[in-house]
């Protein structure tokens, strides 16, 4: 086969000088795949088949778990630290634990090339996130419907909650946090970079994602509360 547009989503070992890795490809999606002899001191392929940095690579197989044959560099990878790093492999983890194999995901590949470019400015990180979660989300068939239980269009002065089993939004009880209609509205007409929004627009993002992950919690999430610690002691300090 050609060689094809390519990011690292995640790697592991493999007995002595190969790696497990998944890969997100422009064509078919995300593919598994072994690295046979990348581990290898002096490997040509080993400092290429970096996180973040954008890959030509080719493979054989016909199963599941592919046999990468060749890994090429794009160009320079993103250059993460800090939360745009932490931010980055939590777009990888979600990719890795949700999307199918060899789903073909064009506008998903676009929008995590675009995130990348994103994540190094704090002022530009949320929204591209949110662009790249809403569209994993349509990827999957469970992004928000913006419609009550019965299909009716949300009331302008009303306050709902998300029933993610129906992927609609229910009345709210007075005095329970909920979204606000006029919130959702924005949400609806494609609007999840308004900074009006933002606060509403992750929490329903997360609400939206929670029960395709289960209750095993995302190990970006965990270095994200330990950075939001250490900030917090170093201010202190």
């Amino acid at each position: 086969m050609s060689l094809q547009p390519a990011w690292l989503l995640h790697r592991r070992a493999w007995r002595e000088t190969s790696a497990l890795v998944d890969l997100l490809t422009l064509y078919d999606g995300r593919i598994r795949g072994v690295a046979r002899g990348v581990m290898r001191p002096g490997s040509r392929t080993r400092h290429r088949l970096q996180s973040f940095a954008p890959l030509h690579v080719s493979w054989r197989g016909d199963g599941d778990l592919k046999t990468l044959r060749d890994i090429e560099s794009r160009g320079p990878g993103a250059l993460l630290a800090g939360e745009g790093l932490i931010c980055g492999l939590y777009a990888n983890e979600l990719m890795t634990r949700l999307l199918p194999l060899s789903l073909p995901v064009e506008t998903l590949f676009a929008f995590y090339a675009a995130l990348l470019e994103a994540l190094p400015f704090p002022d530009r990180r949320a929204a591209a996130l949110r662009r790249f979660e809403i569209t994993l989300l349509e990827v999957l068939d469970a992004e928000p419907v913006f419609l009550d239980p019965l299909d009716r269009a949300l009331d302008d002065e009303q306050h709902y909650l998300y029933d993610p089993a129906l992927r609609r939004f229910r009345p709210a009880e007075e005095g329970r946090p909920a979204f606000d209609a006029r919130t959702l509205q924005w949400l609806a007409r494609g609007d999840w970079e308004s900074a009006g929004v933002a606060g509403s627009a992750r929490a329903l993002v997360r609400q939206a994602l929670a029960p395709l992950l289960g209750e095993r919690e995302l190990h970006s999430r965990q270095l994200m509360r330990q950075l939001v610690r250490r900030r917090r002691g170093d201010s202190g300090a």
